[in-house]
């Protein structure tokens, strides 16, 4: 069983399986609705999170409105496990629930958890289209012809192609389309007509809805790349590889090999991307993420004008982060906090002071406690996670003393061919990452083989591992206790 797998079973058995309670719906109160909004592969690289450059004026508003979370981390810089972080059983108690868009990963829908589990736009609704991932959507149809040729060949070269050959295209498109032709804003289309539907209803609602953007390929409107001058945007500060860091530490960006114009990309130890293609990928990132926040806009602006706002929870979160060419790579699939490291933002009416900020150390796996809490739910004890609702009331009080991510490297993308777990331990201070050979038959990790510590202090940006740094000998003793007493599960928990 992969990891993600079984942190899905995990959870959702204990959400949905466990904890029925006996005549529920019939014994509770008038609850809150709730809205959640989950972004894929949106890092902290917003207006409010203080970066300038970037244009995101609706989620600033939203975070002011709010609590930000300024030190959130996924549990997995990928996907599907970050996803298995937060199954919910509000159903469970009385809330009418709908799925749109990408919650788990692309097309699985959950007819377990949701009332309304795969809700989409109607031209998406097709048996060509269903099963084939939205990022895969193109609009320009001079790429689209492209595309479909590539495809035949990917077809004829292996029938059982990956999405029916449907893979990515080029790594960036800018369109003369308006905003609803795309997936994205189609889909938000459909959620303002859903939320007027579910506001005649006699149940709160649990409505999530997944943007895609700015997943690659970055396909957005043109308009949203008219608003950044490409050769303004400032390049990554670090382009290169942590100092002294472990073989297996880095991904090969492989997910940007995925688009036929970047096949030639090479793991960062032996390759860099030039300035203008990494130029055209961050005008392509910055260009989705405008967009996105323009479709949040919107559905925001929705909520309120149905009169939805006073009783809703909001909740804008992203899987995982990003590498825009920091240590010379891309894409996640990595412990460094550039990759774990993601925005989330709370709106709770008539809970808290609006525009706080949280910069206690807070994990994806608490937003299922915390919103269970928020909405007067029993908590399951089972979770990892713990309720946020603390630091809620008062940011200033001691959180977490540390946080935990891992990731598993596979042969296919090690520089050596080897497999590796990396267990990661964040405190408020360092980051410490252990690396193991893993035998993924047997799902154990093996021989110790490398380790990584970086004071965050002092080096905010990861770029120097001192792990073997003779001044750091006793934090790295004490911070290798740590990892083993506060996660003492950690090694057997952690699939493939």
């Amino acid at each position: 069983m992969t990891r993600s797998r079984f942190i899905f079973t995990l959870l959702t058995l204990s959400a949905l399986g466990l904890i029925q309670c006996t005549g529920a719906k019939n014994s509770i109160p008038v609850r809150p609705n709730i809205l959640f909004i989950a972004i894929d592969d949106l890092r902290p690289e917003l207006g409010c999170y203080g970066v300038d450059e970037i244009l995101t004026p609706h989620i600033d508003q939203l975070a002011s409105e709010g609590i930000l979370f300024d030190r959130n981390f996924c549990q997995v810089a990928v996907c599907a496990p970050s996803r298995a972080s937060m199954p919910q059983y509000f159903h469970q108690y009385g809330y009418y629930t709908v799925s749109m868009g990408k919650i788990f990963h692309n097309h699985m829908p959950d007819s377990v958890s949701f009332d309304e589990p795969d809700l989409r736009p109607a031209a998406y609704k097709t048996a060509e289209m269903v099963d084939r991932d939205p990022e895969s959507f193109y609009y320009d149809e001079a790429i689209k012809e492209e595309l479909a040729k590539v495809r035949e060949e990917r077809l004829r070269q292996n029938p059982r192609a990956y999405a029916g050959g449907w893979a990515y295209g080029r790594s960036t498109e800018c369109s003369e389309a308006p905003d609803t032709a795309f997936y994205d804003g189609a889909q938000t289309e459909l959620a303002l007509e859903t939320l007027k539907r579910l506001k005649s209803k006699d149940q709160p609602f649990f409505l999530a809805l997944g943007y895609y953007r700015p997943h690659l390929p970055f396909v957005a409107p043109k308009r949203y790349r008219d608003l950044y001058d490409r050769d303004s945007l400032p390049r990554a500060r670090n382009p290169y590889l942590p100092e002294d860091s472990p073989v297996m530490a880095m991904n090969s960006a492989y997910e940007l090999t995925g688009c036929y114009d970047l096949e030639y990309v090479r793991h960062p130890s032996v390759f860099q991307l030039s300035a203008d293609t990494a130029r055209l990928l961050k005008h392509g990132y910055y260009a989705c993420v405008s967009y996105v926040d323009a479709c949040v806009g919107k559905l925001l602006a929705g909520l309120e004008e149905r009169g939805l706002r006073e009783n809703t929870i909001v909740v804008l979160w992203g899987d995982h982060g990003w590498k825009l060419g920091e240590h010379g790579s891309w894409c996640k699939q990595t412990n460094y906090l550039n990759d774990t490291r993601v925005p989330l933002i709370l709106r709770v009416p008539g809970k808290m002071e609006e525009g706080k900020v949280c910069r206690q150390l807070t994990e994806s796996v608490d937003i299922y406690p915390t919103l269970c809490e928020l909405a007067k739910i029993p908590i399951p004890e089972i979770l990892g996670g713990e309720s946020m609702v603390p630091v809620m009331d008062n940011p200033a009080i001691p959180g977490k003393k540390a946080v935990f991510t891992q990731f598993h490297r596979r042969p296919r993308v090690s520089p050596d061919g080897g497999r590796y777990m990396g267990y990661s331990m964040i405190t408020d201070k360092y980051h410490y990452v252990e690396w193991y050979t893993w035998d993924n038959q047997e799902k154990q990790a093996g021989e110790l083989k490398g380790v990584e510590l970086y004071d965050l202090v002092s080096d905010p940006a990861e770029n120097r591992n001192l792990a073997n740094h003779p001044d750091y000998n006793t934090i790295r003793l004490d911070l290798a206790r740590r990892i083993n007493l506060e996660w003492p599960a950690y090694r057997s928990f952690a699939g493939g």
